[in-house]
């Protein structure tokens, strides 16, 4: 099971998903994980920061971070314009470890509102417990992802 720095964070969309993980974490997992936000369900709160937050720590510790929201698809869109981050929609368990074995995600978003909290618990534990394949095949495509930050910082 991984056991590197973990980030959490979440918009109100995805407040109540987050804070059931948080104890998935503690009690089922004993893994520890910060919280980077959302702190209290604010029904006008924005993601962005929450997300932007989580990403930094995710490059500055070279972690793993969930994002969540009510689709998974802001928190993915936000997550995946920071340079370094691979942020994958971990919409099923099949997902979880395709995005690992094959992208080497750092983040995994999670849609609130399409999955049950078993689902989700089962979708976390499927993407910390998969590691990088390390095929040339995967290794040369994320090269070339890797290239587009550079092209984007030019």
């Amino acid at each position: 099971m991984y056991n590197n720095s973990l980030y959490i964070a979440s918009d109100h969309g995805g407040y109540q998903l987050k804070r059931r993980l948080l104890r998935f974490f503690q009690n089922e997992l004993n893994i520890e994980i910060e919280d980077v936000g959302s702190f209290e369900y604010n029904p006008t709160d924005d993601y962005p920061k929450y997300v932007i937050s989580l990403a930094e720590k995710v490059i500055k510790t070279n972690g793993r971070g969930i994002v969540i929201c009510r689709n998974g698809i802001g928190v993915n869109m936000v997550a995946n314009k920071i340079k370094g981050i691979r942020c994958g929609i971990g919409y099923n368990i099949a997902v979880a470890e395709s995005m690992m074995t094959d992208d080497n995600t750092n983040v995994l978003s999670l849609a609130a509102e399409h999955v049950t909290e078993e689902h989700a618990m089962a979708i976390v534990r499927k993407w910390l417990e998969t590691d990088f394949s390390h095929a040339t095949r995967h290794k040369r495509r994320l090269k070339e992802v890797a290239k587009l930050d550079a092209k984007i910082e030019n």
